[in-house]
């Protein structure tokens, strides 16, 4: 029987080290830090070959070398190995690589024994990675920006597992302040239409503090709920009572109902998080306040007066002496108060005691998604991190941009359950939860982007969740034909027969895999999982379609079992690609297209 050679998961790591190593030999007085700059990677001409290094350029000057000549010297140490057909110097220090064929055909056993673990990397090294996404004030149903959010955070956290990092998913819940005070008095509002009052709601409206902000009918499960577990005890004649003695009971009631919603809206999108952490039983745990004293003892904490913002003028500014971190020591903008004029705390103390208690639980990184609009609050948190773990632990924000759905090319009217917007529930139940969560990751995640109902929906290629759905699906059609051989089994087969440039293509989309999984991971970009599938997709429909104009590179042929066990094998490793990538997305392979 035919062997290849044995190639590891990731043939980009397994060829520099195999760089590094002729680096070595051919400098052994090298110091290893200097090797920490050197890459293998795709050269941007493909005409260039498989693979190219800069190893020469990067290590020339330290080697008191001409970069050319080292690169020459590198070469002809590189073209002297098993997996390498080709090693040439090129510009000013570069070495670009052609792999030998049975070490790019042995990519295809790889996949195979590997299944969907292959593309996982230790790359992570274990790291605890906290990723925080969602996060939604627990006032009212989640829409469509929180569902970008919601994948986006979901399918980055599920790649950084891949890469190799221990992530735990976390939801904060922002139940504390006035947003929450406001839903209190708009359940309550509810509570007294059920109880059946003869109050107009504007009447109601003008005298709650603020207006009554929440005004959808997705409160009125809750005010009815209200009324059968209380019966009338909080609004004795059903008129309203003094607030003091049922607003904390009326709003704890709403906020739980509120996060039993947004946790069944989650389930239905995919998303489950291991964590869910309370902003209210932080403050009631002092955890902000022993932050903040952490901090002063930093002598981080300081009595002052802050220059008035941008845009105002002497006579609407009033200074006075507030408590404030000294964040611009740690790369902010301006220092920021951490108690209000009554003595409480700021939004902002209460996010520094988040972030300690994070730290505290042992996360190592944090990764947090929010919204467009709090862009501005990032150098702020970030300087909180840095002082409350000494520059130990990095907190990466990713911004997510607003979402603008369409159909018939018009925006798609808002939601009548909530009243104002799009609900995450309404998208999902118009297209289903896997082209949402896909759709979703087709731009990265700091560009707008239109949600267009009607091109989520069409079978064509510019539909790429159909695209990729279709290809996976052409995969499990032959392999159906062939009585679904084991991937145990394919992995044996002899593959010296693929040879056209299309199914070498493949291989090479295929093989790029677990470096795509890497880089990826390490710019917190999971939009570059749907592309990359996107471009896989392409390269396994184009070898399909040559199959249909030439009868000797079809999938199942006959009257030659080796060429197909070869054909099928390489179908079965772009499937299980397909499918590593997807479960990355959160999305669900489909097995037949109807």
């Amino acid at each position: 029987m035919e062997q290849t050679t044995p190639a590891p998961q990731d043939m980009f790591a397994a060829l520099r080290a195999e760089v590094l190593a002729c680096l070595r030999r051919l400098l052994p007085d090298l110091p290893e830090e200097a090797l920490a700059r050197v890459t293998v990677e795709p050269p941007r001409d493909a005409s260039h070959g498989d693979m190219s290094t800069n190893a020469a350029m990067v290590v020339a000057k330290i080697a008191k070398l001409p970069p050319p000549k080292l690169a020459a010297e590198l070469a002809a140490a590189l073209a002297a190995l098993p997996s390498v057909a080709e090693a040439a110097p090129a510009g000013p220090g570069f070495v670009n690589l052609r792999l030998a064929e049975d070490f790019l055909l042995g990519q295809v056993a790889t996949v195979l024994r590997a299944g969907e673990a292959y593309g996982d990397s230790q790359a992570g090294g274990g790291v605890r990675v906290n990723v925080e996404y969602v996060s939604a004030n627990p006032t009212g149903p989640m829409h469509v920006g929180h569902c970008r959010g919601a994948v986006v955070g979901d399918a980055l956290a599920n790649l950084l597992a891949k890469a190799g990092a221990a992530v735990t998913k976390e939801y904060y819940i922002n139940d504390a302040g006035a947003q929450v005070q406001a839903l209190g008095y708009a359940a309550y509002w509810r509570y007294l239409q059920a109880l059946g009052t003869t109050l107009t709601e504007e009447a109601y409206a003008e005298a709650v503090p603020g207006g009554l902000q929440y005004r959808g009918d997705y409160l009125v499960p809750v005010g009815e709920a209200l009324k059968e577990k209380f019966g009338d005890s909080l609004a004795p004649g059903a008129v309203p009572a003094e607030a003091s003695l049922w607003l904390d009971t009326v709003r704890n009631f709403a906020v739980d109902a509120m996060m039993e919603a947004i946790r069944e809206d989650l389930a239905a999108l995919g998303v489950a998080h291991d964590v869910f952490i309370s902003e209210a039983q932080l403050v009631r745990d002092g955890v902000a306040d022993a932050a903040i004293a952490a901090l002063s003892e930093k002598g981080l904490v300081y009595e002052g007066v802050l220059e008035p913002p941008k845009g105002k003028t002497p006579d609407d500014w009033e200074p006075r002496p507030q408590t404030l971190f000294a964040s611009t020591k740690f790369g902010d903008d301006v220092d920021r108060p951490l108690r209000k004029s009554d003595g409480s705390n700021t939004y902002f103390a209460n996010d520094i005691g988040n972030h300690a208690d994070k730290i505290a639980r042992g996360m190592q990184q944090l990764v947090q998604v929010w919204g467009a609009d709090h862009g501005g609050y990032v150098k702020r948190m970030q300087a909180a991190t840095k002082a409350l773990s000494d520059g130990a632990v990095p907190l990466d924000v990713l911004l997510c941009q607003i979402v603008k759905v369409m159909k018939g090319g018009e925006p798609v009217r808002m939601s009548k359950r909530a009243g104002t917007y799009i609900t995450l529930r309404d998208l999902i139940d118009e297209v289903g939860r896997d082209a949402v969560r896909f759709t979703m990751l087709t731009r990265k995640s700091d560009a707008q982007m239109e949600f267009d109902l009607d091109r989520v929906v069409e079978q064509s290629r510019d539909n790429p969740v159909f695209y990729v759905q279709y290809a996976h699906a052409r995969c499990r059609s032959v392999l159906r034909q062939a009585g679904d051989p084991a991937r145990e089994a394919l992995a044996d087969a002899p593959l010296s027969s693929l040879k056209d440039a299309a199914e070498l293509a493949l291989i090479r989309r295929i093989a790029a895999w677990p470096r795509i999984v890497e880089a990826a991971a390490a710019a917190r970009e999971p939009h570059r999982i749907a592309f990359y599938l996107g471009d896989l997709a392409a390269d396994f429909h184009i070898l399909w379609n040559r199959g249909r104009d030439d009868a000797t590179l079809r999938f199942i042929q006959a009257e030659a079992p080796e060429a197909t066990r070869a054909r099928l094998a390489l179908v079965a490793a772009t499937a299980i690609v397909i499918r590593s990538g997807l479960a990355v997305m959160g999305v669900q392979p489909v097995e037949e297209m109807r």
